[in-house]
């Protein structure tokens, strides 16, 4: 683990863009979490983070503003979390979660800088995509292998370590893994990847699919199972080859049924059955008690809602066996920060999503881009998943999700850079200009 990170220091050194992607691997792999001895607990992100602060000073024309009117929302949005964060009922509390925040949230914005080529583009989707899919993938053999009996978890220490949360941002994988594979030839201008032969690369990233759904199963998450489906609706419904998903869903579904044991069909029977299920009633109580806060307070409870101060002043039911977090990205957001900063958030993604449609519509017509059509479709696919798995988790914070549309601006920026160097090409020699490989990749420049 040091020998690797001391690889990508060096690395982050001499161009800031290497420390972008350090800090998604630490950040979502959570790496050092599989290591013995002294490795395992040390600083690795915060190490990250002014390594790649150290290098954007080095080589400020690497650096441009972050393209979007997403980054802009994202914004407002951490500039309503400080203010109520000022006014929180537990002060002490909601300022360490505030501080944790905006470290994840502010990285975002660093990435976003340093993310303009294609080859960056599809770096920071293989780091972000990978990371995850290291442990769907191995968690998809030991689903297998065990028959299902057993939760998959994720890394220690990480937001998704739980088996729910880990389904969720599988959930959120598997679109990105079916979008690299289904361009493999662009997807190799990554460096780390140009030495695996195509058809191998390409085959295991649809094997790593299958296997990160059957990971998402494995995790006996009643929540996954609704975000599967919506995912797997999505996915059906956005895909050019509709017919082969079709069979291959309607093939292996039967298949991953009759392997779940039956601890796993009656957990799912609760979704049906919530009110004989003591979790299932402490989530709704908590999203009462978001409802009851922020009906009182416009900003909230601040980030600290699940506290015992906060639940014996707004809860419908009293007792420590009630104080729980909202399990709810909504009723997470609606309870720390009001009906302001729900609406704030929603527009955020609803904008992502937007920004997604409009980048299909860009680079569609045009064959060069047609990985950048694919590929933003599939994050469509992932928000929807997102929005329905974390209806039942307290993921507002993860940094995951906010890396794409960190991702869609960088590909926007791409395509409308391409597009209107042609279109001077074609003004400037009186004919029609054609994308080029200087396009797809222009030279970074600042601003």
């Amino acid at each position: 683990m040091l020998l690797l990170f001391a690889a990508a220091a060096v690395a982050t050194l001499r161009r800031p863009y290497w420390g972008a992607l350090l800090w998604v691997w630490i950040g979502l792999m959570n790496p050092h979490r599989l290591a013995w001895g002294f490795a395992y607990s040390l600083p690795f992100a915060a190490a990250a983070v002014a390594l790649v602060v150290l290098s954007m000073l080095m080589h400020p024309k690497e650096v441009s503003r972050p393209p979007g009117g997403t980054a802009g929302m994202l914004a407002v949005f951490v500039v309503w979390m400080g203010i109520t964060t000022a006014v929180a009922i537990v002060p002490a509390a909601a300022w360490t979660s505030y501080q944790q925040v905006l470290k994840v949230l502010g990285m975002t914005f660093v990435v976003a800088a340093l993310v303009r080529t294609r080859e960056e583009i599809l770096g920071l989707v293989w780091l972000v995509a990978g990371s995850i899919a290291f442990y769907g993938t191995k968690g998809g053999v030991f689903t297998l292998a065990t028959g299902g009996g057993y939760h998959v978890w994720g890394p220690p220490g990480s937001l998704v370590t739980g088996n729910n949360e880990l389904a969720v941002a599988l959930i959120i994988t598997i679109p990105l893994l079916y979008a690299l594979a289904r361009h493999i030839d662009v997807a190799r201008d990554f460096v780390l990847v140009r030495f695996v032969k195509p058809r191998l690369l390409q085959w295991g990233l649809y094997l790593s699919c299958l296997l990160c759904a059957a990971s998402a199963l494995g995790s006996q998450s009643r929540g996954a199972l609704l975000a599967i489906a919506a995912m797997a609706s999505m996915l059906w419904w956005r895909s050019r080859s509709k017919v082969l998903l079709a069979f291959v869903f309607l093939a292996l579904l039967p298949v991953a049924l009759s392997m779940m044991p039956p601890e796993w069909f009656e957990r799912m029977g609760t979704i049906q059955r919530y009110e004989e299920d003591l979790s299932a009633m402490q989530r709704l109580n908590a999203w009462q008690t978001a409802i009851n806060i922020a009906g009182d307070r416009i900003t909230g409870a601040g980030m600290a809602t699940a506290n015992p101060v906060v639940f014996d002043l707004y809860s419908p039911r009293k007792g420590p066996e009630w104080v729980y977090v909202a399990h709810s990205i909504y009723f997470q957001v609606l309870g720390d920060h009001g009906y302001v900063g729900l609406a704030i958030y929603l527009l955020f993604w609803l904008m992502t999503y937007r920004m997604a449609g409009r980048v299909v519509r860009l680079a569609r017509p045009h064959a060069e881009f047609a990985w950048a059509a694919e590929l933003a479709n599939m994050i469509k696919v992932g928000l929807v998943g997102f929005a329905v798995g974390g209806a039942f988790l307290s993921l507002a914070y993860w940094d995951m999700p906010y890396y794409l549309p960190v991702i869609l601006a960088a590909i926007e920026r791409l395509v409308r850079q391409a597009i209107a160097q042609t279109q001077g090409s074609s003004n400037a020699v009186g004919g029609p200009g054609a994308f080029g490989r200087a396009q797809l990749n222009p030279a970074p420049t600042s601003r």
